[in-house]
């Protein structure tokens, strides 16, 4: 008897939930292995032991999961890849963002951001521009390896040139929200063959109905997806011009 007992808890000690990491979680130790070190007792646990809770276990509406998200709300549209529709169901897949994670893997002042950007020359042969990017995570080497790939398509040379921006420590227009481009790790390509939803509605309502808007090819995309980045063209407020750094949700 005592055996069993024994046995039974060593079973439940082993493999009880409390004990085992979200998939979701796990993706992030998985996509920022410099910055993230383990998950424990709901933290994300980084490399300077410094802890963020990862589900505060509150329900919120839409508006509160873009200002006042978790990092487990991070996660709660699906990202897919692959052929690009118009997103008919008001979700936003990567547009919501925990300002506090974000500053723990990049830099939490413009300053500390600023110390980790390097210059990259985007597209030498087709455009020869110069963009800063951030190295945390290795992210330049991941912007140059883009980079050459994209140097290859001459036919995707109009959108690539004049680059929108990169690095630009701002709020969000129209909200207290910091833009994900304070941390170097996006990309907007040419505005000029780009949509996005407060231009097209002349409006900065969360709640305003849309109409989807696009000129961005779906080969271009490709590329930025399999190199880490995702599309804000897959968003109900679409953002065509925009591409960011967040490999978790392509895992």
């Amino acid at each position: 008897m005592k055996t069993y007992i024994l046995l039974l808890t060593l079973l439940f000690t082993t493999f009880s939930p409390a004990q085992q990491i979200p998939a979701n979680a796990k993706k992030l130790i998985d996509a920022y292995p410099n910055q993230i070190k383990g998950f424990k007792n709901n933290n994300i646990i980084f490399k300077d032991n410094t802890t963020l809770v990862y589900d505060d276990g509150k329900k919120k509406t839409a508006q509160q999961l873009l200002d006042n998200p978790d990092i487990e709300d991070q996660f709660l549209y699906p990202y897919t890849t692959g052929k690009s529709t118009s997103n008919t169901k008001a979700q936003d897949p990567g547009r919501i963002r925990n300002e506090e994670f974000f500053k723990k893997i990049y830099g939490n002042s413009k300053a500390a951001v600023e110390q980790q950007l390097v210059n990259i020359n985007w597209c030498p042969k087709l455009v020869n521009q110069k963009i800063k990017v951030t190295s945390a995570n290795g992210l330049d080497k991941i912007v140059k390896s883009l980079s050459a790939e994209l140097d290859t398509h001459p036919e995707l040379k109009k959108y690539l040139t004049n680059i929108g921006g990169t690095f630009n420590w701002r709020m969000i227009a129209g909200t207290k929200r910091l833009s994900m481009h304070s941390f170097g790790m996006t990309i907007d390509i040419n505005v000029k063959y780009s949509n996005y939803w407060q231009w097209d509605c002349k409006c900065k309502s969360e709640n305003t109905k849309l109409s989807y808007k696009n000129q961005i090819p779906e080969q271009l995309i490709a590329i930025f997806e399999k190199h880490g980045f995702i599309w804000g063209g897959k968003w109900y407020h679409y953002d065509t011009m925009h591409f960011e750094y967040r490999p978790e949700l392509l895992n």
